[in-house]
C-alpha cells in the first residue's frame, strides 16, 4: 500500500525555489506586520531573495512592492515613485466642511515637512509636492481624504499640520496606500493569494504565480529607451559600457539621465546612465554612450558579438 505524497508548503524545509530571475510582486500589505516582515514572508513562500520599496508603518495597509532576485537593483527608482493614499483623519474639535475644503486647497502644491519623531530617517526639513488633496467625506470629526503626493511625503505630519491650520488639532486615524508609480490596487495580491499560488506552483502548476509576478521593465515605463544591436547585447550583460556603434535608435534624453536599454525585440536588458546627451549621438558614431548601472538579462542569452583583446607577445630576449 502506497502513501500519498503531500505537496510541500512553500517556505518549509525542502521546498524548491519557485522563481528564478528578477521580478516584482505587488502585495496588499495588511495592518499589523512590518514591511520587512511581509517581504520576508514573500521570500520564504517564493523561495528566493527579496527586498521591498517604500516602507509602510505596521498599522498602515496597502501597496507594498516586493522585489524578487536581482530586481532589488530597481529600489532607487521605485523609491522615487509618486504615491497615492486614502487617509482617515480625526479632528480634535468640531469645524465646518467649508473650512476643511479651504485648508485642503491650501495644502495642495509644495509644502514643508519634517519627518515625525518615530520615523527612521533624520528629521531634516524637506520640501514635498502635493499634486492633489481631495476631501471624500466628513462625518463629525472624522475626515476622509485622498492625496496624491511625492515619494517621502509623511501623511501623519500632513494631518498634524492641517489640524494646526484649522485651529482644532488633528491626527491620522488610519491610512492605506492605493498607488505607487504605475502600480495600483488592481495589480496587487494578498498574502493568502500568493500562498495559494505558491502551493500550486510547488505541485507543478505555475500559472497563478507567473501571473502575479511582474517583469522588471513594467516598473520603469516612463524612462527613455535605447535600442541596441544584437551583437552588443552579450557584452552589456557582462557589464560593458555601450558604445555608439552598438545603438540602433533611442529616445531623447540628457546627459546623466537614467535610460532603459532594450534589444531590438523589446527585451529589457537593464538600466544605464547616459554618458552623453542623445542630441550629440549619430548612428555609427564611435565613443561610449551609456554606462550600464543594472543588468537583468542573463549573459549568454544572445551570442557573443565581441572579442577579447589579444595581448601581443613580448619579444623573447636573445
Amino acid at each position: 500500500m502506497t502513501t500519498p505524497q503531500e505537496t510541500p508548503i512553500p517556505g518549509e524545509s525542502g521546498t524548491p525555489q519557485l522563481w528564478h530571475g528578477a521580478g516584482i510582486i505587488v502585495i496588499d500589505k495588511p495592518r499589523g506586520p512590518s514591511s520587512h516582515q511581509v517581504a520576508a514572508w514573500v521570500g520564504k513562500m517564493v523561495g528566493c531573495q527579496v527586498g521591498h520599496a517604500g516602507t509602510l508603518d505596521p498599522q498602515v495597509s496597502g501597496i507594498l512592492l516586493v522585489m524578487l532576485g536581482n530586481a532589488v537593483r530597481l529600489a532607487p527608482l521605485l523609491l522615487k515613485h509618486d504615491k497615492e493614499y486614502i487617509c482617515l483623519m480625526r479632528l480634535h474639535k468640531d469645524v465646518d466642511r467649508k473650512s476643511i475644503d479651504a485648508v485642503a486647497a491650501e495644502f495642495t502644491g509644495r509644502i514643508y515637512q519634517r519627518p515625525p519623531r518615530r520615523s527612521a530617517v533624520k528629521r531634516l526639513l524637506r520640501i514635498r509636492a502635493i499634486q492633489k488633496l481631495e476631501i471624500l467625506g466628513v462625518e463629525g470629526r472624522l475626515v476622509l481624504f485622498k492625496v496624491q503626493c511625492d515619494a517621502g511625503t509623511y501623511i501623519r505630519s500632513l494631518c498634524h499640520h492641517m489640524g494646526l491650520a484649522l485651529g482644532t488639532g488633528a491626527h491620522m486615524q488610519e491610512l492605506r496606500r492605493t498607488r505607487s508609480g504605475v502600480f495600483d490596487e488592481r495589480t496587487m495580491h494578498t498574502l493568502h493569494d500568493l500562498q495559494d499560488a505558491c502551493v500550486a506552483a510547488a505541485a507543478g502548476d505555475h500559472t497563478a504565480l507567473d501571473t502575479m509576478i511582474v517583469s522588471v521593465d513594467a516598473a520603469v515605463p516612463d524612462l527613455p529607451t535605447v535600442v541596441v544591436r544584437d551583437t552588443a547585447v552579450d557584452a552589456l550583460c557582462h557589464g560593458a559600457a555601450l558604445a555608439g556603434v552598438g545603438v540602433l535608435r533611442c529616445d531623447e534624453f540628457k546627459r546623466d539621465q537614467i535610460v532603459a536599454v532594450l534589444t531590438d525585440k523589446k527585451e529589457f536588458i537593464g538600466l544605464g546612465k547616459a554618458i552623453t546627451a542623445s542630441a550629440t549621438w549619430q548612428p555609427g558614431k564611435t565613443g561610449l554612450f551609456i554606462a550600464m548601472t543594472s543588468v537583468f538579462l542573463a549573459p549568454g542569452t544572445y551570442p557573443r558579438g565581441w572579442k577579447k583583446a589579444v595581448t601581443p607577445e613580448k619579444p623573447k630576449k636573445s
